[in-house]
């Protein structure tokens, strides 16, 4: 069986294409279409028209080179980019239509269970209790849990772009203080899922997302080239100091550090404040960098539990249609499978 799905994130959308084999999704085919759509579309505001002609164009070419690769139409979901637009069901109505392809949003809360579904069988079981962080553009994700599913998982509007946008959008580089109110923000949301973190004492914590990564690459971890297998670890102190570092520069020199790149230098430091203060008040000194995320998770659920497990993300839909933007602070229990 090959399987496919296509990621619509706040820069990029990715497809990627994999065989099923013995409950693994093994990658044959990836491929990416720059979009920036966070760079037009602001915290809470509507996708343009533009954004929305040039995205449903990436996602017919995605669906046409999964085609091309033997795979079924791909499971095509969208992040916070387009969730928490107000005239989001308007750019899922016309992706449909013009491509056939049904996309679709999902709480944040969904893409924190699936995100840790793929770190949980990265990790393996010897991981034990796990807990999770994934930066997104426009959320938060974090989860905890002992088994194959969270027991619980939390999605918070701290992402890297939307509060770049928020705090740093005058200044480049911004001023100390403005550093210091993002922290205050960042700690004062997620003060109570970081309290339940530390009550459960994980054995270990694993981070996602192309922030994380960027950001252990900029702390010294292997670059992207040597593989997926090479384990990669980002350490709070180091964190710390990486943010001293980014602090002092516009985006532009950001972006001519090692693992920052130019699509990302702007949000980096955002980024780097949100993790740090994560960690810090998780109580969480070192994290590994997971490769396995989202994508991952939906190629999982539909190899372990089958096609018509995708038909639910229509309710999720639904649901996540009357949430208004931006999405607020709650703490799920996850779905018993």
């Amino acid at each position: 069986m090959r399987i496919s799905v296509v990621d619509v994130g706040s820069k990029t959308v990715r497809l990627v294409v994999a065989d099923a084999r013995d409950g693994v999704p093994l990658p044959v085919h990836t491929a990416k279409w720059r979009l920036r759509l966070s760079e037009q579309v602001r915290p809470g505001g509507p996708v343009p028209e533009e954004a929305v002609e040039r995205l449903t164009e990436a996602v017919a070419e995605a669906d046409r080179t999964a085609a091309r690769w033997g795979a079924a139409g791909p499971l095509a979901f969208a992040t916070a980019v387009v969730r928490n637009a107000p005239n989001r069901q308007e750019v899922l109505d016309t992706v449909r239509t013009r491509t056939g392809v049904p996309l679709r949003t999902l709480p944040g809360e969904v893409e924190g269970e699936l995100t840790f579904l793929g770190a949980r069988r990265w990790m393996g079981w010897r991981s034990g209790p796990l807990a999770l962080l994934d930066i997104g553009g426009g959320s938060l994700e974090v989860a905890f849990g002992r088994g194959r599913l969270p027991d619980f998982v939390a999605s918070l509007p701290l992402g890297a772009n939307r509060l770049t946008h928020e705090f740093f959008e005058e200044q480049d580089p911004p001023a100390p203080e403005r550093i210091r109110a993002l922290r205050r923000r960042v700690r004062h949301q997620l003060r109570d899922v970081a309290a339940r973190i530390r009550w459960e004492g994980p054995r270990t914590a694993v981070a996602t997302s192309r922030t994380f990564q960027q950001l252990g690459r900029l702390c010294g971890a292997a670059p992207g080239r040597h593989g997926p297998f090479v384990e990669r670890e980002l350490h709070c102190g180091e964190l710390r100091t990486a943010i001293d570092r980014l602090a002092v520069l516009p985006a532009a020199e950001r972006a001519k550090l090692p693992g920052i790149s130019a699509p990302r230098a702007a949000q980096s430091l955002a980024g780097a404040v949100i993790a740090h203060t994560a960690m810090k008040l998780t109580g969480i000194d070192v994290v590994t960098v997971c490769p396995w995320a989202i994508r991952e998770g939906i190629m999982l659920r539909h190899i372990e539990d089958g096609p018509s497990w995708w038909a639910e993300t229509a309710r999720w839909d639904e649901d996540a249609r009357s949430v208004p933007a931006p999405v607020p602070l709650r703490i799920a229990a996850a779905r018993g499978h």
